[in-house]
């Protein structure tokens, strides 16, 4: 998470969830191909992971992770 923590955008006012549990939330709904309000309560509230999946997909934030991630592997290769 330390390689990534740099990508998500900064909470402003309200504290918010962990980005972690968060992201391990979306990443669970998405690998078991379930609707988000199936989501694991231990994930947070579904409305939570799906609207965070929405603005950081708008933000560029996947994106910008796969490929620093891709060029990482790349020069460890």
């Amino acid at each position: 998470m330390d390689l990534i923590r740099l990508f998500f955008p900064l909470a402003h006012g309200v504290p918010r969830m962990d980005d972690c549990c968060v992201l391990s939330g979306i990443v669970y709904v998405i690998r078991n191909g379930l609707q988000w309000k199936d989501a694991p309560k231990a994930y947070g509230p579904h409305k939570t992971l799906y609207n965070r999946f929405i603005r950081w997909s708008r933000l560029g934030v996947f994106d910008r992770i796969f490929v620093t991630q891709t060029k990482r592997a790349d020069h460890t290769a």
